[in-house]
């Protein structure tokens, strides 16, 4: 019986897995990887500064933390976490016929190229049920949940000072 279709190798021949020439895989990963690059490069990218969190006395329960968050491109703050508490929340704080009022936002807006502080008196971030109390000089790692134009959320991870409580 005879195959034409079937041809035998030599021992040194290699069979290719690629059926496209080399140089033209080589083009397409290439050209993926740049693709790939540039969809990364079109996600906002926040940056974290002064990031710093309010020292407690023993029994306090709860305390806030502060930081400085600059988008490079229009973006929201849509949640936080930490593992220093078991809730963590972003907050407002406003004043409404005299009195200061706080509440939970669902989002703080971060246009792009502009500093947003979170601040005592303004939006921050409240840690309640804290796991043990905030001692002066320790580290908090606090994780930023951001969502850019297009609602793609990523993270971004900060360590926050513990400042001694008062301050």
């Amino acid at each position: 019986m005879d195959r034409p279709f079937l041809t035998r190798r030599r021992p040194h021949e290699r069979p290719h897995a690629l059926s496209i020439p080399r140089s033209t895989a080589f083009s397409r990963i290439v050209g993926s990887l740049v693709l790939a690059a540039c969809a990364f490069a079109a996600h906002a990218e926040v940056t974290v500064t002064d990031a710093w969190v309010r020292g407690t006395v023993p029994a306090q329960r709860s305390t806030g933390a502060f930081a400085t968050l600059t988008s490079t491109e229009d973006a929201k703050l849509v949640g936080a976490k930490s593992p220093a508490a078991k809730i963590v929340e972003v907050h407002e704080m406003a004043m409404h016929g005299g009195m200061a009022h706080m509440q939970a936002v669902d989002s703080v807006e971060l246009p792009a190229g502009r500093a947003v502080r979170l601040q005592p008196g303004s939006y921050h971030v409240m840690l309640i049920g804290l796991v043990k109390p905030l001692q002066a000089g320790e580290k908090v790692p606090l994780s930023f949940e951001i969502e850019d134009a297009k609602g793609r959320r990523s993270t971004v991870e900060a360590s926050a000072e513990v400042r001694p409580f008062g301050r």
